[in-house]
């Protein structure tokens, strides 16, 4: 069976504060269409991987016109529901090497946070799929949301699908009375594949790895410590950093898998990074590429790294670059020469 992505996420609408201005002193607002499993689906729909969206949205036609750009980017929309009233939103304004992107939420009472338990047929929608992909930032919302979500990935065991997860902790969107710890524990134990961070390690499991050892130490006791305690059954793991050297930051990524860690051989200077949001997701929606289509794990990780350095050259949420972009990162790095 040809490989298959089922996603499970919140789709939004994001304003960003226009010409680099502050909320503060803003004039007007450019709009995106974003939501994290949304932009991996465009990525991967782009690589040629069927990739099918499941979310909750209102039937009106600000929701109707991201769902449509997702259509135009491949990404299969027909299991969508529809029903609610807001969609979700947030807002961002642009940070710098001095101050990072601020984001506020508005996502209360979405369309996404109200869905209960049995409103989606996860049986018909995960029919046809290899790989089931879900996030932490869902669980974040609502725990009714934590519950389909628990439903789905019962669904996706009972299939036998690729499990794949990014941890993806947001601290200002668990509102609603649990500690992550609480909820985030029994839905990663089942995840096959998971792309994590040390700081929702943390947060989640109370794991901490001593901060004066070098990246690369700390992200092999991470993962060896995930595997083992608490995510017994996931095979791959894989984590982006930005580590600082000679006073720059420095984009690269480690994979673990069959118990072996694998260094990406890209470790690229961010000279000017247009856009930060959504390069966790590139990074995912690579690293799955990788796995679905065979790559060795130190080709899906220098893939899968590729995918998080373009992304923070191009605007808005979504991944907009092609499978030979990625490749010539890989084999070239950084290319400033004009395409023509």
């Amino acid at each position: 069976m040809n490989p298959a992505l089922a996603t499970f996420g919140e789709l939004l609408l994001r304003l960003h504060s226009g010409g680099d201005s502050r909320f503060l002193h803003t004039s007007g607002y450019i709009p995106y269409y974003a939501g994290a499993e949304a932009n991996l689906c465009v990525l991967l729909a782009r690589l040629g991987i069927p990739a099918q969206y499941v979310t909750r949205v209102p039937d009106n036609d600000l929701a109707l016109a991201g769902i449509a750009q997702l259509r135009g980017h491949g990404v299969g929309v027909e299991k969508v529901l529809y029903g609610g009233r807001k969609l979700g939103l947030y807002f961002s304004e642009t940070g710098n090497h001095i101050r990072p992107v601020q984001v506020i939420y508005d996502r209360a009472g979405s369309a996404f946070s109200e869905l209960q338990p049995g409103m989606v047929d996860w049986e018909s929608f995960l029919k046809d799929q290899t790989h089931f992909h879900w996030t932490g930032i869902s669980p974040a919302l609502s725990a009714t949301v934590a519950d389909v979500c628990a439903e789905a990935i019962d669904i996706a065991r009972s299939r036998d699908l690729v499990i794949s997860a990014d941890l993806n902790y947001r601290s200002r969107l668990w509102q609603y009375g649990k500690h992550p710890n609480e909820v985030m524990p029994a839905l990663l134990k089942h995840c096959h594949i998971a792309i994590a961070d040390l700081d929702a390690c943390n947060v989640y499991f109370g794991m901490t790895t001593d901060p004066s050892l070098p990246w690369t130490r700390r992200f092999e006791i991470a993962a060896q410590e995930l595997q083992a305690r608490f995510m017994p059954e996931t095979h791959t793991l894989a984590m982006s950093f930005r580590v600082p050297e000679n006073d720059r930051l420095h984009y690269t990524a480690a994979l673990m898998s069959g118990g072996k860690a694998y260094f990406s051989r890209l470790k690229i200077a961010l000279p000017q990074v247009k856009e930060s949001i959504g390069t966790g997701d590139a990074f995912a929606g690579g690293l799955l590429y990788g796995t679905m289509t065979g790559l060795s794990p130190q080709e899906t990780i220098d893939f899968a790294t590729a995918c998080g350095v373009l992304k923070q050259s191009v605007p808005g949420d979504w991944p907009l670059f092609s499978k030979s972009e990625i490749e010539a990162m890989v084999a070239q790095g950084i290319n400033t020469r004009i395409s023509r």
